[in-house]
């Protein structure tokens, strides 16, 4: 049984600001815990039954999991030039998906931990066919496409609630209680990953009770940018149009194509922030 983990830095254990994200002493310490709450969900697997896992780091630069520290049955995808952003090495041979320390979206009805929706500094929302989505719903609609289940997720309280609103029948591991956008009432680390472990093996133990999350037909992407700039220079794509000073709209004719779609105009908003070629030399 083939299992893969998509991981994310905001709703692993002991996070509540961003300055603990950032490149700087106190990142070194969280990196550590990142590694642990996925050695965490990697342990409940192979504990259920799992076979074989793939980890894909999916926070930031995408290269914050310690390979020296993470479980030895288990391979790192680590890097940040992906075609397919967290869900790199994501295929139809897997039988489950797992989203470990993932947060809520941007804009969501309730306040998460760090919430945001794949990349802060330039979306503000994003819609699939007109429902709003964050990184977890979107993510779930791409793995179903391989006709691969979510199954398990991990962060904040207020991120579970806003995710079991499409998957009720997730198995849900709370690391904190959300307090703000930058607080949170912490568990201990060694009791969050005892609940990561125990939700982990329980979502694979059950794994034939999940069904992979499938639509037919194209798929409309809209994106409400944070800045004017950026989504004028998403429309470098021919594909893209503007429909408002900063909300652009694309169609693509399956979920994988318009995943890969929005990563370019994600990719494209963060180098336009303050201009293209603000740091290239003549």
């Amino acid at each position: 049984m083939k299992i893969f983990i998509s991981a994310d830095m905001e709703g692993i254990s002991g996070v509540a600001t961003n300055q603990q994200l950032k490149t700087n002493s106190e990142y070194q310490r969280f990196r550590k815990l990142m590694t642990a709450d996925v050695n965490a969900a990697i342990e409940g697997a192979f504990n259920g039954g799992a076979t074989e896992v793939v980890v894909a780091d999916g926070h930031g630069n995408m290269s914050n999991i310690l390979i020296e520290d993470l479980d030895p049955r288990a391979r790192l995808v680590s890097g940040s030039n992906r075609v397919m952003c967290q869900l790199e090495g994501l295929d139809d041979t897997f039988d489950g998906i797992m989203f470990v320390g993932h947060h809520g979206r941007e804009g969501g009805s309730d306040v998460t931990v760090i919430s945001h929706t794949l990349a802060g500094i330039c979306i503000n929302e994003m819609k699939i066919n007109g429902k709003v989505v964050g990184e977890t719903e979107m993510n779930t609609l791409v793995a179903g496409a391989f006709g691969v289940p979510s199954i398990f997720i991990s962060g904040d309280d207020a991120y579970v609630r806003e995710v079991k609103e499409t998957l009720p029948d997730v198995e849900a591991a709370v690391t904190k209680r959300a307090v703000d956008r930058f607080a949170a009432e912490l568990l201990h680390p060694e009791v969050a990953r005892a609940e990561i472990r125990s939700k982990a093996e329980a979502a694979v133990k059950k794994i034939k009770t999940f069904k992979p999350m499938t639509f037919e037909g194209p798929v409309t992407f809209d994106i409400e940018l944070k800045g004017p700039q950026q989504a004028k220079m998403t429309t470098t794509l021919p594909t893209v149009e503007l429909t408002g000073p900063k909300n652009i709209r694309f169609t693509c004719g399956d979920i994988v194509t318009a995943y890969k779609h929005m990563w370019g105009c994600a990719i494209i908003a963060m180098t336009a922030t303050n201009g293209v070629l603000g740091s290239v030399n003549a």
